[in-house]
């Protein structure tokens, strides 16, 4: 039996909110994303609404538009742009996590024994989606080999931006033709077979 093959449509809209609520459309690739916006898009992924304590709290805050495993609820796959994530609440005051911790080797282990209260975490809603640039939120500057290449002048400040991102591939890795330990005859150049 041949089915059709599904994708997520990811929505098109300028912010998360806009996004979940009431996006400009839905496109599982960015060639499409493009058609429904009439501008360059970038694929992000943004939080969106308030923290929650537990999940359970988020989960009912949420229902019917995540997975909810309590009552059994699955979302159609081309709507699984939503999920829920847990992270560690920063204290107010305090501008970065704790710092890391060295070993210690001491009475047999390794670390030092944890905290007795775990740090303090929240539950958002992460949503997935193509945004449409905008004036407090505009697309990333080109990359430096891009920009490079097209030998177009740049100003300092596109500059700094650009050294500020990090290096993506020009295309995506191809996977290998074949194996280390196997070969293709000549006869039959379209068979591969172990070579032992």
């Amino acid at each position: 039996m041949i089915r059709d093959m599904t994708a997520i449509l990811y929505p098109v809209a300028a912010n998360a909110e806009q996004a979940v609520s009431r996006p400009m459309g839905r496109a599982a690739r960015e060639r499409e994303a493009r058609g429904v916006a009439k501008e360059p898009v970038v694929f992000t992924t943004d939080a969106m609404g308030p923290a929650f304590a537990t999940r359970e709290a988020a989960l009912g805050a949420y229902s019917g538009r995540i997975e909810d495993e309590r009552t059994g609820f699955t979302p159609q796959i081309e709507d699984r742009f939503c999920k829920l994530v847990e992270h560690v609440v920063v204290e107010p005051g305090r501008t970065a996590p704790l710092a890391p911790v060295s070993p210690t080797y001491e009475d047999g282990r390794r670390w030092p024994t944890p905290p007795a209260e775990p740090p303090r975490t929240a539950w958002r809603l992460m949503v997935s989606y193509w945004r449409v640039a905008s004036a407090e939120r505009p697309i990333e500057a080109p990359q430096a080999r891009q920009a490079r290449r097209a030998k177009q002048p740049l100003d300092p400040a596109t500059l700094r931006a650009m050294v500020q991102q990090p290096l993506r591939p020009v295309e995506p890795q191809q996977p290998l033709d074949i194996g280390l330990f196997e070969v293709r005859p000549p006869e039959a150049p379209h068979i591969v077979m172990p070579d032992e």
